[in-house]
């Protein structure tokens, strides 16, 4: 199941959000988590190091990415979203992030970016 993973190419929003573009998995693994990083860090809870994201079979269409890590005052960090129609012109996101177990952040675009 991983080989066919890292064979995986998907259509889908990087952190700016308005450029489409095909990426592999792990150029949207690192999108999601810079993005995710950007959002924390703008919301007062810097990130410590780099955030581990994996995608996890999801039996659909969709795609499940799950990134944890730690703030800087060593509370952890974790994103969990989907991507629906990932094989489409307009795919559709979905992040929530937590830190410490209480959510911050419930978005469809991360990034620095993203349309405010």
């Amino acid at each position: 199941m991983r080989a066919a993973a890292l064979a995986l190419v998907v259509l889908v929003t990087v952190p700016g959000c308005r450029v489409l573009e095909r990426i592999s998995e792990n150029a949207y693994l690192n999108a999601v988590a810079s993005g995710a990083t950007a959002e924390l860090d703008a919301r007062g809870h810097p990130v410590a190091g780099r955030l581990d994201c994996a995608l996890s079979p999801s039996g659909t269409v969709a795609l499940r990415v799950g990134c944890t890590g730690r703030t800087a005052a060593g509370r952890p960090v974790a994103v969990v979203g989907t991507v629906t129609g990932a094989d489409t012109a307009r795919p559709r996101e979905r992040y929530v992030v937590t830190v410490g177990g209480r959510e911050v952040l419930r978005t469809t675009c991360l990034g620095a970016a993203c349309p405010g």
